[in-house]
Parts: structure tokens; sequence; C-alpha cells
């Protein structure tokens, strides 16, 4: 006879550890999932959204950078208020003002309330993307967080992959209001799931201090930056006067940020951080996998629906292979870091990764086979899932505690901003580019309006109007030369890209190897508070017998501790 021999203790605990960190991820999990179903089921309509608004493509860029620009600049204030206040309540609030509004939005009547609300959805945004990862290092260490990426894989798979499907049918069959107040129900059931099942440690209260003056110079520097970079050349001249006090008066704006960081108790980025080698190259890397990730995400949809003539649903399934590829290599990825404690080749084949798709998309034309099309969306996929969740664990696993929320936050940050200012970039060569293919191609425009017969002059209203055509709607001869106007355009915003991801690769070679620590981030505080009471209480006890008195340590002067 034999039996089964009973589970070791080791065991039992790992598996008790398994269910509280479960428990503890499906309230974050639900909120990510809302944070990403409101961004996605609105991207492949946003070209039919600006068209019915009567929106140009400086809209649509800025439709987008809205968002990306406060969602970069609030996400370092959520950072540092996740290192001063409770986390729980910040992640509950930044799901609410997210959601709200989200749903505001879908009663737009022009570009200009769209961008304002959209604004707003960027300051909940910033707080999901900061607040998620620090919440994640409080009860995951950086060694096991692969083990549990296949979750955050499935979200981000049926998030990025259904929303825009589910964005697409929607805007087809009952328009594309209705995109704004799908994610309602979910935000309340995840603001439920969250209390109820996300328990942290209980931590020291602090004093809470935001940098105002910080906040204030960090939006007036990135503002002006974007300003100039939608409006030059259209507004006015790449080299003129309003050049000269926009970039001026950015240029001013952050080295009066930077004399304020400096002075400041309670800064908004550390500086000081920047003295951590490897926080100030994830930093660099980051900015290149944001742009590539958030240009990626708006263009291709637009490649999609003005150079191929799809349908918002069309768009979706289009883009699918992109996403098929950051979900493959972030779950495979994220379970190999695991398994052997290695991160950086999987890192750096990631860099290599975001060039070649970057290439490779800035060479198609509104006719290039889609199976080369899908390749290339999976190489730049697959880079960005290599990339982007990493550069943030391999900062956190070399972060005091303490600076954690900060550190974890100045990464998403950047990656913000990159995508920000990228996402401006690309869509300032691209309007500037589809209008000097216009002008080129005058000549085949008036023809094929004038083969067009009573229709012609309604054409040729819609098109002097100025706003974002709708390609899928416009008569065979019009829709094969704006299709061409188009893929040119796009593929060459995509070219901006390369040069930053060859930037990227060199900053995470240059990233040092550290091994991945197993201890969670609540488990090094109580580390480190341990260590240094094994400190100081021998010591003090041996000043008390030679003194009479408690004496002061060595320790305390450095402010390590103090002598019980």
């Amino acid at each position: 006879m034999s039996s089964s021999a009973p589970a070791s203790p080791d065991a039992i605990a790992d598996k008790k550890r398994r269910r509280q960190v479960l428990e503890a991820l499906s309230g974050l999990l639900l909120g990510m999932f809302v944070s990403m179903l409101a961004s996605t089921v609105v991207s492949t309509s946003l070209p039919t959204i600006i068209h019915d608004l009567d929106g140009d493509q400086a809209a649509f860029t800025w439709v987008v950078t809205a968002t990306l620009l406060t969602t970069a600049i609030s996400t370092p204030i959520w950072g540092k208020l996740a290192d001063l206040t409770n986390r729980k309540v910040l992640f509950q609030l930044a799901i609410a003002i997210f959601v709200i509004a989200t749903a505001a939005a879908g009663f737009s009547q022009n570009p200009e309330t769209l961008i304002a609300f959209r604004a707003v959805q960027g300051i909940g945004a910033g707080g999901l993307a900061a607040l998620s990862q620090v919440i994640m290092a409080d009860i995951i260490s950086p060694r096991e967080r692969g083990r549990y990426m296949g979750l955050f894989g499935a979200v981000m798979a049926v998030a990025t992959v259904g929303g825009p499907l589910l964005g697409g049918v929607i805007t087809d069959a009952w328009g594309w209001r209705w995109n704004f107040y799908v994610a309602i129900p979910f935000a309340v059931l995840a603001l439920i799931l969250v209390q109820s099942t996300l328990h942290l440690p209980q931590r020291a209260p602090k004093k809470t201090a935001i940098d105002y003056l910080g906040v204030i110079l960090l939006s007036v520097a990135v503002s002006l930056l974007l300003i100039w970079v939608t409006l030059a050349g259209d507004q006015f001249e790449w080299w003129s006067w309003t050049t000269a006090w926009m970039v001026g008066g950015a240029l001013v704006a952050v080295a009066l940020f930077i004399v304020v960081e400096v002075r400041s108790k309670e800064p908004l980025i550390p500086l000081t951080l920047f003295r951590n080698r490897t926080f100030t190259l994830s930093v660099i890397a980051s900015i290149a996998t944001g742009l590539a990730m958030f240009g990626a995400s708006v263009f291709l949809s637009q490649y999609m629906q003005l150079a191929r003539g799809a349908t918002p649903t069309e768009a979706g399934l289009m883009t699918i292979p992109m996403i098929a590829g950051l979900l493959i290599s972030s779950v495979l990825v994220g379970a190999l870091i695991t398994r052997f404690g290695r991160w950086k080749p999987f890192v750096v084949l990631g860099a290599l990764l975001l060039i070649a798709g970057s290439y490779l998309l800035s060479t198609i034309h509104y006719d290039t086979d889609f199976t080369l099309v899908s390749i290339y969306m999976v190489l730049l996929g697959a880079g960005v899932g290599m990339t982007m969740q990493n550069l943030v664990l391999v900062v956190q696993n070399t972060t005091e505690p303490a600076q954690i929320g900060v550190a974890s936050s100045g990464v998403t940050f950047f990656r913000s901003l990159g995508g920000t200012i990228g996402v401006s970039v690309m869509g300032a060569a691209l309007a500037a580019r589809v209008t000097d293919l216009v002008a080129e191609r005058k000549d085949d425009i008036a023809a094929a309006i004038a083969s067009l017969g009573a229709d012609a002059p309604t054409w040729a209203e819609q098109l002097q109007s100025g706003s974002l055509p709708k390609v899928s709607t416009m008569p065979e001869a019009l829709r094969v030369i704006f299709e061409d106007i188009y893929a040119t355009g796009i593929s060459h915003s995509f070219l901006i890209a390369v040069p930053f991801a060859v930037l990227s690769l060199l900053a995470i070679v240059f990233l040092p190897n550290k091994p991945l620590t197993r201890m969670t981030t609540t488990e090094r505080v109580q580390a480190s508070e341990a260590d240094l009471a094994t400190v100081s209480v021998p010591e003090g006890m041996e000043a008390l017998t030679a003194t009479g008195s408690i004496a002061t340590t060595e320790g305390d002067r450095n402010g390590e501790g103090t002598a019980r």
C-alpha cells in the first residue's frame, strides 16, 4: 500500500501566498482593464469622430496628445502621493476621475470640448498607470513578477484587441458616442473589487506636500513644446519669432523647474534619482518605447482607414497582429525572467525589434501586401512588449523602498512624455507631408473630381473644408489618390521613431545587469528596519553600560536609526 506524501510547509505557504496575491490583483487588474478599454474602444473610431465634429488633422493629433500630455504631467504627482499617503484610495480616485471624464467626452459637440474632456481623462490615466506599478511592487517581488504577467497579458489582450473591435462595431451600429459609455459598468465593479480585495500593508503616515510650482513649470514647458510642434509650419513658419518665444519659453520653464526641484523639500521628480545609472538609462529607453507604443496605436489606425479604406471595425481587426506581438512577447518574456532571473538579453532583443518594426513600417504603401504589414506590426508589438514593463521592473529592483512610487512614476512619466511628443511630431510631419502631396497632385485630384459629374461640386466643397476626410466613402477615382497620399504621409511619420529606437537600444545596452531581488517593497522595508534595530540596539546598550546614559550612535548621527 502507498499513500501520497503530504505537501511540504513551504508548498502550502507558497500556495496560500499565491491565492492572496491573486485576490489582491483582481481589483487592480479590473481597474487597468477599465483604463485600457476606455482608451482603446475609441481608437478605431477617432477618424470618424473627428470627421463628424468637423475637425482637421491637428484636431485629431490634439485629441490624442491632450490625454497623453495630462497623463505625463500627472503621473509624477500620483507617484509622489503614493509615497506619502493611502495608495488604495488614490487608485480608486484615479478610476473615478478617468471614467467620469470619459463619459463626459461622449457629449462633445466640437473638437475643442472633446480635447478638454480627454485632458481630464488623462489625469485619471496617469494615476492608474503610476499606482498600478507601485501597488504591484508592494505585493509582488521583481523576481516573481513574471509569474503573474500572464494575467496582465490576458487583460491587455482582451482590452487592446476587444476594445478596437467593440469600438468599431458600436460606431458602425449605434454611433461613436456610445464608445465613451461602455466602460462605466466595469468601473463600478472595479471600485467594489478594489475596496473588498486589495489589502495593502499599513504604512507610517507622512505629511503630504505637493510641489505645486514644479507642476506649473512642468506643465508650461511641455505644453509650449507641444503647441509649437503642432502649429509650426501651418499657423506660422518653423523659423519665426513665434517659434523663438515658444521654444525659448519652454527652455526657461525647464531651467526654472530644475531650480525649483533642487530647492524643494518634496520635489515632484527628485533629481537625485538621476544619480542612479539604472534609473537614468531606463528613462532614456522609455522615451523611445513610449513613442513607438503610442505612435503606432494612433497612426496604424489612421493608416488602415485612410490608406486602405477600412471601416472602424475592419481597422480594429487589422491591427490585431501588433497586439498579438505585444501580448505573446510580454507573457513569454515575463515567464522566462521569473524562471531564470535574467532580464537584460530579453530587453536588448526588444530594443532591436523596436528598431526593425519602426523602420519597416516606414516603408509601407497603400497597396503593400498586408501579410508584410502584419509582420512589421508583430515586430513592433514584440519590441514594446519586451521593453515597456521590464524597464519599470529593473528600476524598482534598484530603487530605495521609500522612493518606489516616485521612481516608478518617473519612468512612466518619461514614457508618456515620449509618446506625447512623438505623437505630436509624427502628427505634424503627417499633416505637412499630406499638404505637400495634395499640392503636388492637385491636377490628378481635379481630374478625378471632374469625372464625378453631378457629384463633383459636393466633393470639391468637402475637400476644401480642410476637415479630415472619410476615405472609405469616397468614389473610386478620388479614393485611390487619397489612399496613396495618406499612406505616404503615415509611412514618412514612422521614420521619425527609428532614431529614438536606436537611442533606446544604446541606453539598454549600458544598463547595469543587476540580479532581481525576491523581496517585495514591503519586505525590503521590514528587512531594512530589522537591520537598523540589529545594529543600533547592541551599540546603544554598550554605550549605556559605559556612560550610564543613552548615547547617540554613529548610525543616528548619519540619520540611520535611534538607540533604544
